[in-house]
């Protein structure tokens, strides 16, 4: 029988070395892992800067996600977590207001202000701040494991992997201040939730070094693409996705 995976994702799930992809694009890591797996159908729900609260509410507010996909899910892949710890130059919530600006003229001029200044609040605060608080970040990858496995015929032993914390060097985010315990943190929530991880940062940290990600410092190059979808493929091709850890 045809499997379907499940990922909840950022642009890290769509996005290049130069630019952002089609979802059918095989170099993608989702795509690279259907591949491995040879009999399994990859349905990707992401966008750009999304957190666990954002694949939360696609969960409970988009009806195809939560009466199709949830329900044919024989698999769950959470690569959501990699926006939430990185810092922010003011309360999100101000942030994501900035959309809805009007007239657009004052909207862009707004944006293009943000911009600017963001860096250089992050550096002057000491990236204290987070986008989304580790707690929140817990609750959210919590209520998705939850939702998912009451929805899924596998039920409780629905296979869930979660890509840690993506290790990234960034000029629009000057500050690693919160990556370690970010990785830390999410260990920790998927040993306590039986929940697989795949460890970002033996695999993204030498393509940083390189250069050869994305020169935006956020975003994969293809190799790591191509590791990632593979480190999933074997963790779901296993006997038990609980009983691996990479």
């Amino acid at each position: 029988m045809t499997r379907h995976v499940l990922v909840f994702g950022d642009s890290l799930t769509f996005h290049g070395p130069a630019q952002p992809e089609a979802l059918t694009d095989p170099r993608l890591y989702p795509n690279v892992m259907a591949a491995a797996l040879g009999d399994a159908n990859v349905d990707v729900v992401a966008r750009l800067g999304w957190t666990a609260r954002d694949a939360w509410w696609a969960l409970t507010k988009d009806p195809y996600v939560a009466t199709v996909l949830a329900p044919r899910a024989s698999a769950l892949v959470l690569s959501v977590g990699h926006m939430d710890q990185l810092p922010a130059a003011m309360p999100t919530y101000l942030r994501d207001g900035i959309p809805y600006v009007r007239p657009g003229g004052l909207r862009r001029r707004t944006r293009s202000v943000y911009r600017a200044a963001a860096p250089r609040l992050i550096r002057l605060t000491g990236g204290r701040l987070r986008q989304l608080p580790q707690a929140a970040t817990d609750v959210y990858l919590t209520r998705i494991v939850q939702a998912v496995r009451l929805l899924s015929p596998s039920g409780d032993s629905l296979p869930v992997i979660l890509l840690t914390p993506s290790p990234y060097d960034s000029p629009s985010y000057p500050s690693q201040r919160h990556h370690r315990p970010a990785v830390a943190a999410a260990k920790r929530w998927a040993q306590s939730h039986g929940v697989a991880t795949v460890d970002l940062d033996p695999i993204v940290a030498p393509s940083l070094a390189a250069g050869t990600g994305n020169p935006d410092g956020m975003h994969w190059g293809w190799g790591v693409h191509a590791a990632v979808g593979a480190a999933l493929g074997r963790i779901l091709d296993g006997p038990s996705s609980t009983d691996h850890r990479e």
